[in-house]
């Protein structure tokens, strides 16, 4: 890990206590995960306990203490995906890329999680894909989208 680059990070935030979770976000965006020795850097340059940055880190579901891939797929399982074959779409993006909801394959390339929402409701059943949206998606689609995912 480089350190330094963590160093970049927190001082592009001014070293400031009061942006933390700005800071473990774009630690986050840099690695897909919160890497122990970044949060031990991050400890240490802003002087703020390890326990409130595992609290947070533990809090928000945007963070992960352990290695994503490079590519996020989640799937969108709320009543009105769920009424529109959301369960198909999650049973193909895991067949596609061979990894269950909640784990990364062996070559960190996709990581496949459920969610309770995405917040487009009218274009269900939805999958996002590093961070774009693919509403009202087919299961026929998937593979597509992705296979063109770098």
């Amino acid at each position: 890990m480089d350190i330094s680059k963590i160093d970049q990070i927190i001082d592009k935030h001014d070293g400031e206590t009061s942006s933390l979770i700005q800071i473990l976000l774009d630690i986050q965006s840099e690695h897909n995960w919160l890497p122990k020795e970044a949060l031990k850097r991050v400890c240490e340059r802003l002087q703020v306990p390890m326990s409130r940055i595992q609290h947070i880190a533990t809090f928000y579901k945007a963070f992960s203490l352990v290695p994503k891939g490079r590519h996020q797929v989640h799937v969108c399982m709320g009543t009105a995906c769920h009424v529109r074959g959301a369960q198909r779409v999650l049973d193909t993006v895991q067949e596609v890329t061979g990894v269950k909801s909640g784990e990364t394959d062996s070559d960190m390339k996709f990581s496949v999680e459920t969610v309770n929402c995405l917040g487009c409701c009218a274009l269900g059943p939805v999958m996002e894909v590093d961070g774009k949206h693919h509403g009202n998606i087919a299961p026929s689609q998937i593979a597509s989208v992705l296979n063109n995912c770098e």
